[in-house]
C-alpha cells in the first residue's frame, strides 16, 4: 500500500497557524511582487477567486468580503512543510517528498492493521502537532492514493483519511473522477482522450492497452496500469541531487543602474552557492541572465545572458558571487530597464568527484572551505543573511511583499510572544 499526505490549502493554512483570528475568514496568498493569487482558502474559493487571478482584478472582491491578503512567505511555508514531514516519518519506513505540500508514504510491509483508521490517525496527529490540516489517502498505487486524498477534501465525514482498496469502491470513484484531474494525464492530454469519448478515469481504464500507448506513450501506460491497481511508478525515497539549480526573481520596478542589478544578482548567486553545498555538489558553469519588461513594449527590449566557467568545479561562496557580479557587468546595457534576472548553475557533479589541479594551493583551498563552512554555520544558527558579502548590499531582493507575515519559526525577532496574566 501507498499513502499520499496532502496539506489542504497549504500556504493559507500556514498563515492560520499563528493567526487563530483567521479561522473561517477568506485568505489568499500572492505570488512574487504581489502579482497573482497562488493560494486560496476554501472561503476564498467560494467567493469565486480563481487560481492565478491578478490581484488588481480581484481587489473589489477582497475589499467587499474582508479577504485576508498575504505576500508569499516561503521561509515559513518551507519550515512548516518540514514539521509535517517529521510527523509523517513516525508512520512509514520511507517518505518521498513530492512537493512542498505533498508527501508519499511507502506502507509496503506494514500488515494486519486497519488502514482506514491509520489514515485518519496520521491526519489527526498532523493537525495535533502542527495545526496544518492534512488529507491522507491510502491505496494500492500512488495514483490511486492521490485520488483517495482528494476524496478527503470533498467529504469532511472521512475525517481526513480515506482507505480505497476494494475493486467495487475504486470503480465507483473512478466513474465520477474527471480525466483531466488524474495525476499523469493533466489538461494537455485530456483533450485527446475526450475526443475518443474518455471523460472519466474509469473510461480511461477501459481503453485497450495498445490504444493508450499509441495516444500517451509509456507514461500514459503507467498511469493506465496504476488506475487498474498495478503499481508502476517507483517510490523514490533517496535524495537525488539536482543537475541544474536556478534562482531568479522579477523585480517590483525596473532596474536601470548596473550596481543595483549586480547587487540583486549577487544575492541570487549566493543562494545558488548555498544550494550547491547543501546537496554536496559543485558546478563548473554558471549562466547569468537579465531581461527587460516585455509587457512595456514602448521601452527598449533586451534579453541578455552570459556564461561564466570555472576551471575547477566549485561551490565556493565568494568565487560564485564574484563571477556572477563580473558577468552582470558584461551583459548590462545602459538605458535598458531590467525587470527580471537570475543565476543558473549547470554542469553539476558531486563534490567528491572534483579533480584538483597540481598547481592549486592546498592551503588556500582549505582556508576557503573553512570560511564558507563558518558562514553556513552562522547563517544556519542565526538566520539566512546574518553574514553576507558586501556586494550583496542589504541582502534583500527588490520585490513587493507589503503583506508578508512574520517569519514566526525561522527568525528570532519574529517568534510569537505570549503574555500570561
Amino acid at each position: 500500500m501507498f499513502a499520499l499526505a496532502d496539506c489542504n490549502n497549504f500556504y493559507a493554512s500556514c498563515e492560520r497557524v499563528f493567526r487563530p483570528d483567521l479561522q473561517g475568514r477568506p485568505i489568499i496568498v500572492l505570488s512574487s511582487n504581489d502579482g497573482c493569487a497562488v493560494a486560496r482558502s476554501n472561503e476564498a474559493k467560494a467567493l469565486g477567486i480563481k487560481m492565478g487571478a491578478p490581484f488588481f482584478q480581484i481587489k473589489d472582491i477582497v475589499q467587499r468580503h474582508n479577504v485576508a491578503v498575504f505576500s508569499g512567505n516561503m521561509a515559513l511555508y518551507g519550515d512548516m512543510s518540514q514539521r509535517v514531514r517529521w510527523v509523517l516519518e513516525e508512520y512509514a519506513p520511507s517518505l518521498e517528498a513530492y512537493s512542498i505540500d505533498e508527501c508519499f508514504l511507502d506502507l509496503r510491509g506494514i500488515n494486519n492493521i486497519d488502514f482506514d483508521a491509520y489514515a485518519k490517525e496520521i491526519s489527526a496527529q498532523c493537525w495535533r502537532l502542527t495545526s496544518i490540516p492534512v488529507s491522507v489517502g491510502i491505496a494500492p498505487t500512488k495514483t490511486l492514493a492521490k485520488i483517495a486524498s482528494k476524496l478527503c477534501k470533498q467529504y469532511p465525514k472521512l475525517r481526513g483519511g480515506c482507505y480505497m482498496h476494494r475493486p467495487e469502491d475504486i470503480e465507483k470513484v473512478l466513474r465520477k473522477f474527471p480525466i483531466e484531474d488524474v495525476w499523469g494525464i493533466g489538461r494537455r492530454s485530456s483533450p485527446k482522450l475526450k475526443a475518443r469519448g474518455v471523460h472519466t478515469a474509469y473510461d480511461f481504464t477501459q481503453l485497450p492497452r495498445q490504444s493508450v500507448q499509441a495516444l500517451l506513450g509509456i507514461v500514459g501506460l503507467r498511469t493506465w496500469n496504476e488506475l487498474r491497481g498495478i503499481p508502476c511508478i517507483e517510490f523514490e525515497d533517496g535524495f537525488e541531487a539536482k543537475q541544474s539549480i536556478c534562482v531568479s526573481r522579477s523585480f517590483s520596478s525596473e532596474i536601470y543602474d548596473v550596481k543595483e542589478l549586480q547587487e540583486q544578482v549577487a544575492n541570487f548567486a549566493s543562494s545558488v552557492a548555498e544550494k550547491l553545498r547543501r546537496q554536496r555538489s559543485v558546478a563548473s558553469e554558471m549562466v547569468i541572465f537579465a531581461y527587460t519588461n516585455r509587457f512595456k513594449e514602448s521601452l527598449p527590449q533586451a534579453y541578455s545572458n552570459t556564461i561564466a566557467s570555472f576551471v575547477t568545479p566549485t561551490s565556493d561562496h565568494r568565487t560564485i558571487v564574484a563571477e556572477a557580479v563580473h558577468a552582470t557587468e558584461r551583459l548590462f546595457r545602459s538605458g535598458y530597464g531590467y525587470k527580471k534576472a537570475g543565476v543558473i548553475a549547470t554542469k553539476i557533479i558531486p563534490e567528491r568527484e572534483v579533480m584538483r589541479s597540481l598547481f592549486e594551493d592546498p592551503q588556500a583551498i582549505e582556508r576557503e572551505q573553512k570560511i564558507t563552512s563558518a558562514l553556513d554555520s552562522i547563517n544556519a544558527t542565526f538566520g539566512a543573511g546574518t553574514i553576507k558579502l558586501a556586494v550583496q548590499g542589504s541582502g534583500k531582493i527588490k520585490s513587493s511583499s507589503d503583506n508578508q507575515s512574520p517569519h514566526y519559526t525561522t527568525r528570532w525577532s519574529d517568534i510569537p510572544k505570549v503574555s500570561v496574566k
